[in-house]
């Protein structure tokens, strides 16, 4: 299989690499933090990131909480400007840029690759939520993704022989 990854999903690799992170095992959102000099704090309120702390949601579940980690990330690491202040259309953008991050971020594509996957959809998801520690929701949401790409992937591939001369 040829797999075709995406500018974010290159970047994340990187910044995997730059931390010597390259398991799923070592996907801890408090160790990143460390690594990063970043401080996260838990409380009763909504996760996000103000004053130089990631807040983190205390009432949600670890998997919860590592996906709110991994969408927080992405504004400190990715986005500029205080939301409070942009025009809703671009605070929309960067909210659905950093869902989409996280995706990626909690479930890095080049980890994924390395995986020896199970060959029922229920099992690979439940197999992804348990290795990458977060929801099924989430797990579901992400393998389509990934299988769209791997689609997309074969189809570009396939179609490019077509028209070589």
């Amino acid at each position: 299989m040829k797999y075709h990854s995406s500018l974010l999903e290159d970047w994340i690799k990187n910044f995997y690499y730059s931390l010597d992170i390259y398991h799923p095992h070592q996907l801890d959102f408090l160790d990143i933090a460390a690594r990063l000099g970043m401080v996260v704090t838990f409380k009763n309120i909504s996760s996000r990131y103000f004053e130089q702390d990631i807040i983190i949601d205390e009432r949600l579940t670890s998997q919860e909480q590592w996906q709110e980690f991994a969408h927080e990330l992405c504004h400190i690491l990715r986005h500029e400007g205080n939301q409070i202040y942009m025009p809703k259309p671009f605070l929309e953008l960067q909210e659905n840029q950093a869902n989409y991050f996280a995706y990626h971020f909690c479930i890095p594509t080049f980890m994924l690759l390395k995986l020896d996957m199970p060959n029922h959809r229920n099992q690979e998801i439940y197999y992804l939520a348990n290795i990458f520690n977060v929801t099924n929701e989430f797990a579901t949401q992400r393998f389509d993704r990934y299988q769209n790409q791997i689609y997309t992937s074969q189809f570009i591939a396939e179609n490019s022989k077509m028209y070589t001369y």
